[in-house]
């Protein structure tokens, strides 16, 4: 009969400190470095599709307690605060729904007077180029149909693609929209089907000469404060298209979008 060896019990004390270590690792790294996220909507298609993955930076505007799970910690305002730039793809709290993550794009920062007319945004009182290209097509059950494309170039010059299905929807004609200091306008690059900060309250009038600066007008969204952003969206890590099937092994090889791993989100 063999007989147990008196390294087995160190052996094991060893496994299960380096599988603790590891953990508090992941938890320290998931935590103040990098957070991933999956993307469950088509509001910011083109740039980020249904079944991406994609790694943010909790690190590139500093901490709030909106950076911790469940707010643990309970900090007041920002902590090495740094502030987010015009055309960031942001993973954020929205003030009418703070236990839920959206993801959109920096479109106006404080000061800034938003507003869109006839499907152009214009930004303090400029209208912001878009450059129609190839239509958008996607013959799968998420978005389904063909969209028209635009290259929008924002006034500091990044450019990015954006969608729609048309001017005239209620997202293609606004008030003009005054940018409190401290807070940001957000916007989807699917614009006709993403709910953002151009979304007002159902009931709420307003017409193209209105000015809108009270953040209780709005559905959800609105004005995003500086503390509710988590940090900005970096790279994809992994993305499934919408014929992927857990209970079919196949799609796991097949619905898999190659092309998109380590893309970077811009």
């Amino acid at each position: 009969m063999a007989r147990k060896t008196e390294t087995e019990p160190s052996q094991i004390a060893e496994t299960v400190k380096t599988i603790v270590w590891a953990a508090v690792i992941a938890v320290g790294i998931r935590t103040f470095a990098y957070e991933p996220f999956s993307i469950p909507s088509g509001s910011m298609v083109p740039t980020l599709l249904i079944g991406d993955y994609l790694f943010v930076s909790k690190t590139a505007y500093g901490y709030s307690r909106f950076s911790f799970p469940w707010g643990i910690v309970p900090i007041e305002g920002r902590i090495w605060e740094d502030k987010p730039e015009r055309g960031d793809v942001v993973v954020f709290r929205p003030p009418g729904e703070p236990q839920t993550d959206f993801i959109k794009r920096v479109i106006g920062l404080p000061g800034d007077r938003i507003q869109v007319r006839e499907g152009v945004l214009h930004i303090n009182g400029t209208a912001v180029k878009r450059e129609r290209i190839e239509d958008f097509v996607d013959p799968g059950k998420y978005y389904g149909g063909t969209y028209l494309q635009y290259i929008e170039t924002l006034p500091e010059g990044v450019s990015h693609r954006i969608i729609e299905k048309n001017d005239f929807g209620p997202g293609d004609n606004t008030p003009t929209f005054v940018v409190p200091e401290g807070h940001y306008f957000m916007m989807g690059d699917n614009r006709d089907g993403s709910a953002d900060s151009r979304a007002l309250k159902y009931g709420v009038e307003a017409n193209g000469d209105s000015e809108i600066t009270d953040q209780a007008l709005f559905d959800k969204v609105g004005f995003v404060p500086l503390e509710n952003m988590i940090g900005p969206a970096k790279v994809l890590f992994w993305s499934y298209s919408s014929d992927f099937e857990l209970t079919n092994p196949i799609t796991w090889v097949t619905a898999l979008r190659w092309r998109r791993l380590g893309n970077l989100v811009e």
